[in-house]
């Protein structure tokens, strides 16, 4: 009888142990996100889309800001997107030829970039 106490004791001692360090990994996890900017942390999550062809790339991604704030260029091997609220982004492309940036649209938040070949 005495046996079947002590293995619940160790059992429930073993639980709270589990469960203790269960929330000090998630207090740690969330207190280690707090350091992160927010801007960070954004950065991690953004999803682009690259569509390429034989003389063409499109290019399609979530862009935060107003159209006017929106500003592309392309240089040798990378696009870079920026936006007024903060948000810069260099893309490298697999660039073999020049090429340059023939249509450029946003709407509703979505940028779609085409890229030709000159």
């Amino acid at each position: 009888m005495s046996q079947s106490y002590s293995g619940f004791i160790l059992v429930s001692i073993a639980s709270a142990l589990m469960i203790y360090w269960a929330r000090q990994l998630k207090q740690t996890l969330k207190d280690e996100e707090s350091y992160l900017p927010s801007g960070e942390i954004e950065q991690k999550n953004w999803v682009y889309d690259l569509m390429k062809s034989k003389n063409e790339m499109v290019f399609v991604a979530e862009v935060p800001g107003p159209e006017d704030q929106i500003d592309v260029s392309l240089t040798i091997g990378t696009l870079h997107v920026k936006s007024g609220r903060n948000f810069e982004k260099s893309i490298p492309l697999d660039l073999n030829e020049e090429m340059n940036i023939s249509d450029l649209k946003y709407r509703n938040g979505i940028l779609t970039i085409k890229i030709n070949k000159v």
